[in-house]
Parts: structure tokens; sequence; C-alpha cells
């Protein structure tokens, strides 16, 4: 569960007891079988996402033909999913056995933490990504100007700056708490009293709609402005051969960074719904809309570390510039090019450490 998202924990279910009759606090809230399930999917999200984002910083930083100002978008975000796996074990965890938590009160503010801060830096890195490909499709020259690898990365340290300011209250709103109404150690890693009665949970739930809902109206409003401008040019049929090229490079760019970012949002709206939910029964309790949180809160477990590793995944099925470049980090010869490609349409893409740099991305 991420941290702004409270606990599932925090709602205790019928009280279990002792030979004695004294309270016994549940290890768990969900069966063993549908736990194993999402441990094993889990792993394996954690081995792909782990192998394909240490794939996707080693091709970009060693490659020159990778150093675009795209690409640098790319590997911050891969280094988001990277420090969001760190996080798995912890959260697995807690899931099997929520209490007692054995491994103090700093671990359990800062993976929760580097979770709300990863997030909210992949998906400012995917907007800034967006408004660099608009400016660069819709004007060129004023983007060639303004958009510079160094600009880029003083840009990618401001956007984690936010993120990680953005975070910090999370230091405050979780904390390891006991239940003095339950026997034996019920130290638990949740949010605090303090986060609910003080409104600050409140406070980061806006805070974290704000952080996806903006910046997903801002990306749909952005390719839009792109598809019509690429339209245009289609239509107009007075360029040339090599701005033709362009656009047409530009199309499969667009192409793959708008399936990034519907899988961003399809990974994380459910995390928000469950989100609202489990905020709107704190206010009002009712038994569906917990079990409603509940069940929202156990997909979004899966569909963060999908989010986290399916980037990869996306660039190695649609890039083909990128699985050259792969296959070039494994030593591995060449495949075959698509058919119907010429040289002069690779250009940019291939495997060839000779091919000039390309001004689009992966």
């Amino acid at each position: 569960q991420r941290a702004t998202g409270g606990s599932s924990s925090s709602r205790p279910r019928a009280p279990l007891t002792t030979w004695n009759g004294d309270p016994l606090t549940p290890l768990n809230y969900y069966s063993i079988p549908l736990l194993t399930a999402i441990t094993v999917a889990c792993t394996l999200l954690f081995l792909v996402g782990v192998v394909g984002n240490v794939m996707t910083i080693l091709v970009v930083s060693k490659y020159r033909d990778m150093h675009t100002t795209t690409n640098l978008y790319l590997c911050s975000m891969a280094v988001s999913d990277l420090l969001i796996f760190l996080c798995m074990p912890p959260d697995l965890y807690r899931m099997w056995r929520y209490r007692p938590w054995r491994f103090g009160d700093a671990l359990c503010k800062l993976f929760q933490f580097v979770s709300e801060s990863c997030t909210y830096s992949t998906i400012l890195s995917i907007t800034a990504l967006s408004v660099e490909r608009y400016l660069a499709i819709c004007f060129p020259l004023r983007a060639k100007a303004l958009v510079t690898k160094r600009r880029v990365r003083a840009l990618i340290l401001l956007l984690w700056i936010v993120s990680l300011t953005s975070a910090g209250p999370v230091f405050v709103m979780v904390g390891v708490e006991r239940d003095y109404e339950s026997a034996g150690d019920t130290r638990e890693c949740k949010m605090t009293h303090y986060a609910v009665e003080s409104g600050l949970m409140g406070a980061m739930v806006w805070l974290s709609s704000v952080f996806f809902f903006m910046p997903v109206f801002c990306l749909t409003v952005l390719y839009g402005l792109i598809g019509r401008r690429l339209w245009q040019r289609h239509r107009e049929n007075i360029m040339g051969s090599r701005v033709a090229h362009r656009d047409k490079s530009n199309r499969q760019t667009i192409k793959m960074l708008v399936v990034v970012v519907f899988a961003f949002v399809l990974c994380w709206l459910p995390f928000h719904v469950g989100r609202y939910l489990q905020f709107r029964s704190l206010d009002a309790p009712s038994p569906m809309l917990s079990a409603l949180s509940e069940y929202c809160s156990l997909v979004s477990v899966v569909l963060f570390y999908l989010s986290a590793a399916v980037n990869p995944i996306l660039y190695n099925t649609m890039s083909w510039k990128y699985r050259c470049a792969a296959v070039r980090l494994f030593g591995l010869t060449e495949g075959p090019r698509p058919r119907g490609r010429t040289a002069s349409t690779l250009k940019g893409e291939g495997c060839s450490p000779g091919w000039r740099e390309s001004t689009v991305s992966l």
C-alpha cells in the first residue's frame, strides 16, 4: 500500500482470541492463496523490472548515439523505477505479516517516502518529456535553441528536488504505532493517528491527486496538439524528403510515448480511486466503501510495480533503435532489419556506432 493511501490494517476485523480469552491480532488480511499469487506476480515484475531498467540506464549511458535529451528523461524514469523496486520487500512483508513491524520506525518512513517521491518524479518526467516533444515538433527552430542536454539535466535535477520536497510530509504521516487494545506485539507501520486527526492525510491525498490528474490533463492537450500538427504537415505534401523523414521519426516517437503515458495512467488509476474511497470511508464509515477500497488497494499494489517494469518492455517492443542498442550491449550479432526499410530510413536507428546521432528518442 502506498504511503498516503493508508494501511489496510488500520481498520480492524473481528478480533480472534487466545485460549484464555485475550484478543489475538491477525497476521494478515487476505487469504494465503491470494497473497501467494500476488507475491509470485510481484517477484516476476521485480526480475523483469530490475533487468529492464538497468539495461535502459546502460544503453543510454554507454552509447553516444543514445545521448539524446529525450533519452535523458527516460533514464531518469528508469532510476525512479529501480528505487521503487527496492521498496518491494518491505511492502510484501507488510502484506504477509503487518504486525509486528520489526524493522524500526526509520525504515517504515523511508521506504514509503521513496515510493511516493519516485512516483512524483516519474509523472513530472513524463510531462516534461512531452513538453519537449511538443516544442520539437511544433516549434523546431525554437526548440533547437532552448532544449539542450545541459538544460535538460538541470531540469531533471529540479524535478527530483520538487518530488523529494513534495513527498517530505510522509516522514510525519507514516510511522510505527501500537494498538494498546490488542495483546502481544502490535507494532505496525501505518498512517499515524496525528496524520488522520490533523487533516495532513487529506491534504496529501489532494496533493497526490493534483500530481496525477493535472499532468494527465496537460498530456492529453499536448498530444492532441502534436497529433494535429503532424496531420497538417502530412496533408500539406510540400515537404522535402528530409523533413518527411524527420516527421516519420517523430510520429514513431510520439506513438511510443503515448503508449508509455497510457500504461502509466492505466496502472495508477485504481490506486487513486482506492485512495479516494478510503479517504471517504474515514469521513463516513461504510462497509461497502471499505471493501471497495481494500480491493482497489490490492489491485494497485500489483499495478504499482507493473508500472515500474513495463517501460523497458515498451521501448524494446516499439523502438528499433533501442533493440539495436540492447543487442550491442550484450555483444550479440545484429538481427535482420525490418523489410522495406532502407539505410536512409533507418538513419539514427541503426546498431552500428557509425550511424549519426538521432534527434529523436529511443
